[in-house]
């Protein structure tokens, strides 16, 4: 009984061991394949680092710093030296009484005004992309290469309602910029911003497309921007937004902020839209763009149902003009246009781009929903007649004097600025020492009334806008967290 007892003790030990033994092993064994799926992550980590670094160093010698110089005349504004009877002039006294306490006439003086932004060369002999805004009515541009030569540019045509124009320097055999397909550009994918935000040269920030085909947003007449969360601060305008094969794909141009600076929201305008503008300001020393001679208008919940639609789709023909080559061709006020040459039409701003950039003479088909029946009509594109005002346009001079830039209020910035969907119209940036910035506005601010009609989009706001055309001022209800104010602006 002894013996049997012992040598059962003993194989109970030996099994024990042997499942120690296996323990142990494995126990090696996770640690050192966890060990190896680490150190394959911090592989991956950097060869993704080098990717965007190799991307950059691709991309960074075509990317230049542009300075501008102009002689404006102006008046006097607030100091703390100015006369005493001018202090509630001061926009911090205008807040509470009012813009009734105006400054008193001053002589203008002139005095040079200085900006600046970014640029990236596009062709070998010195041409380069940039923004309108940055280069469009300087009486000096100086331009920087990455390398540290300078140079003296001019410019060799502007699209301001695009915002788009080229400029050149006396220079060859330079570092160019490839351009991409910005039509192939996914939402999330990876892209790089490199300029020189405030001053400071040949800045990069990495981020991903947040969005596309973002229109309406009241900065250009012709809209469809990229947006993207890669950070964009003033002095970004002109530079380039590159995918991860150091294409650009953008330029950048705007962005949304409270505070003047990076609040995750850029814009960017695509590449293919860019490039067949230079293509005709190279070419010709202008931009002619395509002619339907229609106002449309965006549908909604409402109108789908009262035009027998099962969703909101395509877009709505509110007014045809005479002898235009809408009326032409057959389209008629109440159509909805579905289709444009085979592919959906969904926005308004989308549909406009795609007439703008069609050359005169071109002949497109359009799907039609006419009393409740499909068409197919074929338009001869016409040339947008000189003169002509494209929506807004006129609404736009009247921001810009105004020294404003809105937009929608989107669900998602309504929620983040604690809002209300279609409570108003966004304020999305206003100029410094502007009349807008005189009596307090500030970015974030809602727009709730314009001339006292209420506001709850875009549409809405340019229609109300267009009251103060021919007046000499516009009142706005203006909204700032839970307290609204009217104010009262001048449009000299």
């Amino acid at each position: 009984m002894h013996l049997k007892s012992n040598i059962k003790t003993f194989t109970q030990f030996k099994l024990v061991r042997m499942l120690l033994t296996i323990l142990f092993t494995l126990s090696c064994a996770m640690n050192s394949f966890a060990s190896d799926i680490d150190d394959q992550n911090v592989a991956l980590l950097d060869r993704t680092a080098k990717v965007f670094a190799a991307v950059v160093k691709k991309v960074m010698p075509a990317v230049v710093f542009v300075q501008v110089e102009k002689t404006v005349e102006r008046g006097g504004t607030f100091s703390p030296f100015q006369d005493p009877s001018d202090l509630f002039s001061d926009p911090f006294f205008e807040r509470f009484f009012g813009p009734r306490f105006q400054p008193k006439p001053r002589t203008p003086k002139k005095f040079n005004q200085r900006g600046q932004g970014s640029g990236f060369i596009i062709n070998k002999d010195g041409y380069i992309l940039i923004n309108n805004h940055v280069v469009g009515d300087a009486d000096l541009i100086r331009v920087k290469l990455a390398d540290g030569r300078e140079f003296k540019a001019k410019v060799i045509g502007t699209d301001p309602q695009s915002d788009v124009a080229v400029i050149k320097i006396d220079a060859t055999d330079l570092p160019v910029l490839s351009l991409g397909d910005s039509d192939k550009l996914d939402v999330g994918e990876w892209v790089i911003a490199i300029g020189n935000p405030f001053g400071l040269s040949q800045t990069v920030t990495v981020g991903v497309v947040s969005a596309k085909g973002r229109s309406r947003i009241g900065i250009n007449d012709y809209e469809d921007f990229i947006q993207t969360d890669a950070a964009i601060n003033p002095g970004n305008s002109g530079g380039p937004l590159v995918n991860i094969h150091g294409e650009a794909i953008g330029m950048n141009t705007a962005i949304f902020s409270r505070s003047g600076g990076y609040m995750g929201i850029g814009f960017a305008i695509p590449i293919n839209m860019a490039k067949a503008i230079v293509n005709q300001l190279l070419e010709k020393g202008k931009v002619t763009r395509g002619w339907l001679g229609v106002i449309i208008q965006d549908i909604d919940k409402e109108l789908a149902e009262s035009f027998g639609l099962k969703k909101t789709e395509g877009v709505l023909v509110a007014e045809v003009s005479e002898g235009s080559p809408a009326e032409k061709a057959g389209l008629k006020q109440g159509d909805i246009i579905l289709s444009l040459n085979g592919k959906k039409v969904e926005k308004l701003g989308e549909l406009r781009n795609k007439i703008a950039m069609t050359s005169p003479g071109t002949k497109v088909k359009m799907e039609v929903l006419r009393e409740n029946k499909h068409e197919t009509l074929q338009v001869t594109i016409g040339e947008q007649p000189v003169g002509t005002k494209t929506m807004g346009m006129s609404q736009n001079k009247i921001l810009e004097k105004l020294g404003l830039v809105v937009q929608d209020l989107t669900p998602e910035l309504a929620e983040q600025l604690g809002y209300r969907e279609f409570q108003g119209v966004l304020v999305a940036e206003v100029e410094q020492g502007s009349p807008a910035a005189r009596v307090g506005i500030r970015s974030g601010h809602l727009i709730e009334e314009v001339n006292r009609k209420r506001v709850h989009s875009m549409d809405e706001f340019v229609e109300a806008l267009a009251q103060s055309e021919q007046a000499k001022s516009v009142l706005f209800r203006i909204r700032d967290g839970e307290f609204s104010r009217y104010v009262a602006i001048r449009i000299d």
